[in-house]
């Protein structure tokens, strides 16, 4: 008989909800699909890059190195560092989903920390690795009770998923140097961040590098669309994590998708690539603003949520509950997965996907 470890995590309450929307819409249903974390505005343009790629390489037919090509990690040096860090403390993984698991295997800490309004897969991935996990409301309570967070990481996501609240840039350094100097980790996973700056322009990673206790988690799913390709890195300066982080990478994947490298390095360091980049930055952040101005403007936006900042991210909280949009052909997911808010009064809110065409938002909102 098969004993099972059971973890206590539970399968997505999101992907169930996304299976029921489906149907509805296979149904004949029109359903616009905002329950989604992916830019849907535009897909993409690879068709200068494919050119480019030799199939019958190496690079794509036989295994990878285990940290990564040397290539991917130059390109990612230059893009996100500006070339000040060393490619040695670059790791490409399976996606922002596996540099989380690899970094909650490889951390020895007493108990990771969570904004109280946070995305649901951290905690079942804490849940999964056996780690203890509890919420913080924000930065002025870990500041001026540092005792009680030391010896533990704390992740930090801006813009935030699931608000799309992005806080003063400056501010976030002052508050990682003082959580870095009390000696709390700093988990950095902010995948939603490049598709709003301009990567030559954004040297706000290169002022991550000096902060001995930070980890950068970081994706390509949301920056350049390629959510499919399962594929992003974490970086971190600290070698004893590294030397952990590369063992556990080792046998977790035994190398990451050969194409999915050369692809994503093409994007970074091609003229073709980064033009390609350029033009999907460029629509998806241009809807996805029109789409903000728009729902605050029609008082579908929770304002009550960026009183510390601005909304920005691909996600936003909307004041309508999930079945009210539902009831407009509106898929969302109810804002009680994402929150330490008591449940009846989360439930008068929904997270939205903001990254879709901006007449497709208009068309379904205006039928309030």
């Amino acid at each position: 008989m098969i004993q099972v470890k059971k973890s206590g995590a539970k399968y997505s309450a999101i992907v169930a909800i996304s299976e029921d929307l489906k149907k509805r819409h296979a149904a004949g249903e029109d359903i616009l699909f905002l329950n989604r974390g992916i830019n849907s505005v535009v897909n993409i343009n690879l068709s200068q890059i494919i050119s480019q790629i030799d199939f019958n390489s190496p690079q794509i037919q036989v295994y990878p190195p285990n940290k990564g090509h040397l290539f991917l990690r130059k390109a990612i040096n230059q893009t996100f560092f500006h070339d000040k860090a060393d490619t040695d403390n670059i790791f490409i993984t399976v996606g922002g989903m596996g540099a989380l698991d690899l970094i909650f295997k490889s951390l020895q800490t007493r108990k990771v920390w969570l904004h109280e309004n946070y995305w649901g897969a951290y905690v079942n991935a804490l849940k999964i690795n056996q780690i203890n996990y509890d919420f913080y409301s924000g930065f002025d309570e870990v500041l001026n009770n540092q005792e009680q967070f030391k010896g533990s990481a704390l992740i930090i996501c801006d813009p935030n998923n699931p608000t799309g609240n992005k806080l003063d840039d400056e501010y976030l350094l002052q508050v990682i140097e003082k959580l870095n100097d009390a000696g709390i980790v700093i988990i950095w996973d902010s995948p939603y961040r490049k598709l709003f700056f301009e990567w030559d322009e954004d040297d706000f990673y290169t002022k991550l590098l000096r902060f001995e206790n930070l980890i950068i988690s970081e994706s390509f799913s949301k920056s350049v669309g390629l959510s499919g390709q399962r594929i992003g890195f974490v970086h971190s300066t600290n070698k004893a994590f590294n030397q952990e982080l590369n063992i556990k990478l080792l046998y977790a994947t035994n190398g990451i998708n050969g194409f999915a490298q050369v692809l994503v390095s093409k994007l970074l360091s091609t003229g073709a690539g980064k033009q390609a980049v350029s033009e999907f930055k460029r629509k998806t952040t241009k809807d996805i603003s029109k789409n903000i101005a728009y729902l605050a403007n029609k008082g579908f936006l929770a304002e009550q949520f960026y009183q510390s900042g601005k909304p920005v991210g691909i996600f936003v909280v909307a004041n309508k509950s999930y079945e009210e949009l539902l009831a407009k052909g509106i898929g969302s997911v109810p804002f009680a997965y994402f929150t330490t808010m008591p449940k009846e009064q989360a439930d008068s809110y929904t997270r939205i996907c903001v990254s879709v065409p901006h007449d497709e938002l208009v068309r379904f909102f205006e039928r309030f």
